[in-house]
């Protein structure tokens, strides 16, 4: 049973997903504004912060960004809900800090899914003990939310460190795409397999040193496969299985 704290103004939508979570198994707890997120936070740290972003006061990304530099809650996982539509407005959550963005109006289902998802991501991380995961000169700090290659920051999507994550976690595994969109979106996304395409394509160009890493393994998935092995000569080797996209 995992405590959720649900930070929204508008009582019917807190309503709603104060039901859905409780019919999911969750105990919810219901705050309408930043400074009493931030005062309920320190009070019980909860397992799950859902987190609407235009809030009276202190709106949602003060309060993200206060949780993530309090070391007590800095890997605490963070979904923003909001009516916000713009692709800044997102970008914005997620840099803050946010682990997911879910806009209004939203499927109640849907949002429960990506409660549990990230709950069980969570949970890995706990029973995991790690707090880095490396790959040759990157890494990916769980706690801080950051990722690193040498000494430069690197910029990613919630969606790329999480699928950056899972790839890390299961290196020299094939992956299907299905298999990615179950574990790491969480729920049955409807716009189909070609957005892990699309993600991996990303992790590629925004990191160097994994596009000889990231295996496609045609008419299946991909594999990240050892360091030792993503460095290929001049002329090139072939691996069984592989073939880029």
């Amino acid at each position: 049973m995992s405590y959720v704290l649900v930070v929204e103004d508008d009582r019917d939508i807190a309503d709603l997903v104060e039901r859905y979570l409780t019919r999911a198994g969750h105990v919810v707890t219901v705050v309408d504004a930043g400074d009493a997120a931030l005062e309920s936070v320190r009070g019980r740290v909860p397992d799950l912060l859902l987190l609407d972003l235009m809030l009276p006061g202190m709106d949602g990304l003060e309060v993200c960004r206060a949780v993530r530099h309090a070391p007590a809650t800095a890997a605490l996982p963070i979904i923003m809900l909001t009516a916000r539509t713009e692709e800044g407005d997102r970008i914005a959550g997620l840099e803050t800090g946010a682990d997911d963005y879910v806009t209004k109006p939203f499927s109640p289902n849907e949002l429960v899914a990506r409660v549990g998802a990230l709950l069980r991501r969570a949970q890995r991380w706990a029973e995991s003990g790690e707090t880095t995961l490396r790959y040759g000169t990157l890494a990916l700090d769980r706690e801080r939310h950051r990722v690193t290659d040498g000494a430069d920051d690197v910029k990613l999507t919630a969606k790329e460190f999480l699928l950056l994550e899972y790839f890390l976690q299961h290196r020299g595994r094939v992956l299907s795409r299905d298999l990615l969109l179950t574990d790491v979106w969480g729920y049955r996304y409807t716009g189909g397999t070609r957005t892990v395409d699309v993600h991996v394509r990303r992790l590629r160009e925004k990191l160097p040193v994994l596009a000889n890493a990231i295996d496609t393994v045609k008419q299946f998935g991909y594999r990240l496969v050892d360091p030792a092995d993503a460095a290929c000569p001049p002329g090139g080797r072939s691996r069984p299985g592989a073939q880029r996209p």
